[in-house]
């Protein structure tokens, strides 16, 4: 029988933070571990719309341990303040879950000088995840989801030009954010291993999903011509968002999963169905590469992991 979310056990005792939680994969992932007895920290950069997700999730889930935390990936202030938090509240961690994130948009600047994409959706994971570490650690079998894209298999690391200064075009720079997403999930786990520690990297992708992530760039949203084509395309191909969620709570809760997995939709060309394990792509599993991407975050972010 394929997986689903009749097989996710009682998640009562955990504790979870997801990024990004207010729409798509990220909200269907909250609630859903909401739903199953999780503590839940919406982790948003809008509080207004984190606030709104939360309404919805209460409305659904009666009872809902969860509350929204203010949480800005483009900004390292913002995800220092926010680990802080999280480490003087939180009596545990066991699931971090690294999902937010935006696509194809025009060239734009983080609060750090970093290329949007790949300073949001690789850096400011890259330095949450070593900030909140020593939570994870502590807490027996815990795990951090990182979410990647099966158009990972298109990118590639160009380190003479990480942000797009001298070239820039938002698709290659989209695809590059999600192969650095899988280098880390990969190197991350690499690292847990050797350190002996029991917490879990697993990498996850939701295939072609119907969110809002599609019209998150400017040109998209002012673009009749390319919201007409994401529509029809959405339409003919995509899954619904609570599909798309699946290889992440899978990845977040089968306690048959093993660190340096990565779950994505077992239907054609992972575009869509229930999850199932997959295959990065030769140039995520590249060692020399990751370990280059890992020394090149931890100086740009100034995050250094303690412990692995």
């Amino acid at each position: 029988m394929p997986w689903s979310e009749k097989d996710i056990a009682n998640q009562t005792g955990r504790v979870a933070v997801v990024t990004g939680a207010n729409s798509g994969i990220g909200l269907i992932a909250a609630q859903t571990l909401a739903k199953k007895g999780a503590e839940v920290i919406l982790a948003c950069r809008n509080l207004q719309k984190g606030g709104d997700a939360l309404t919805g999730i209460r409305a659904n889930v009666p009872g809902a341990n969860a509350r929204v935390e203010s949480l800005d990936l483009a900004s390292l202030a913002s995800v220092r303040a926010f680990a802080a938090r999280m480490q003087r509240e939180l009596p545990r961690l066991d699931l971090l879950v690294n999902n937010a994130g935006v696509m194809a948009i025009p060239r734009a600047l983080t609060a750090d000088g970093f290329e949007m994409q790949l300073g949001t959706n690789h850096l400011g994971h890259f330095a949450l995840t070593g900030l909140l570490l020593s939570k994870l650690l502590a807490t027996s079998d815990s795990r951090v989801v990182t979410l990647s894209s099966g158009v990972h298999h298109y990118g590639r690391m160009d380190f003479d030009d990480l942000m797009g200064e001298r070239r820039y075009d938002k698709w290659r720079a989209y695809f590059q954010s999600k192969l650095a997403n899988m280098l880390f999930a990969l190197e991350l786990d690499r690292r847990l291993r050797r350190a002996g520690a029991a917490t879990l990297s697993v990498a996850a992708h939701p295939g072609y999903a119907s969110t809002n992530l599609q019209y998150v760039g400017p040109e998209l949203t002012q673009s009749k011509v390319a919201r007409a084509f994401v529509s029809v395309g959405n339409a003919v191909l995509a899954q619904s968002a609570e599909m798309g969620a699946q290889p992440t709570l899978r990845a977040a809760t089968d306690p048959s999963a093993s660190g340096g997995q990565y779950y994505g939709p077992g239907g054609f060309r992972e575009l869509r169905g229930a999850p199932v394990l997959v295959k990065p792509s030769r140039r995520a599993q590249d060692g020399d590469s990751a370990a280059q991407l890992w020394d090149v975050s931890t100086r740009l972010t100034g995050v250094t992991y303690v412990g692995v």
